[in-house]
């Protein structure tokens, strides 16, 4: 059995990469999608589509809108969401995310540091495990093959 993992939250940094290859290196049987992490190809996937906007606003919608139909599919498809809450960054779209995905009945886990506990409370309570470390994330994940 293969799961395919939807890996939700800021594309800043290479989080995603780290827990492929830690992942990998446990030997778990996981297939990870994401939303775009190349932040000016999200950014202009609207205009790139659809055409030059009128303005900021409207390039913005209508990346909005090509971003939101591709997360739909992935997340859809997936078997597992994880979302990673991290310290640096504003976290709408992975709040979103992990919204979208405890209502369409996906298992998530919630990766947050403790300094976010309060913010998150209601959201943790929705999601089926959260945790502090993408290592205690897969850890979960590892478990189901036990």
């Amino acid at each position: 059995m293969e799961l395919t993992v939807y890996l939700a939250g800021q594309i800043h940094d290479d989080w995603r990469g780290e827990v492929e290859q830690k992942a990998k290196e446990k030997g778990l049987p996981l297939t990870f999608v994401a939303p775009q992490t190349n932040h000016d190809r999200s950014d202009d996937i609207g205009e790139a589509i659809l055409g030059k906007q009128p303005g900021d606003v409207y390039k913005d919608d209508a990346a909005s809108s090509v971003n939101n139909f591709r997360t739909q599919v992935l997340m859809q498809k997936s078997d597992v969401v994880i979302a990673l809450f991290g310290e640096n960054f504003k976290q709408w779209n992975t709040a979103m995310d992990a919204s979208a995905a405890i209502t369409l009945g996906k298992p998530t886990i919630l990766i947050r540091p403790e300094k976010l506990v309060h913010p998150l409370k209601e959201l943790s309570n929705k999601a089926n495990v959260t945790v502090e470390t993408a290592d205690q994330a897969l850890d979960v994940l590892g478990y189901i093959f036990e």
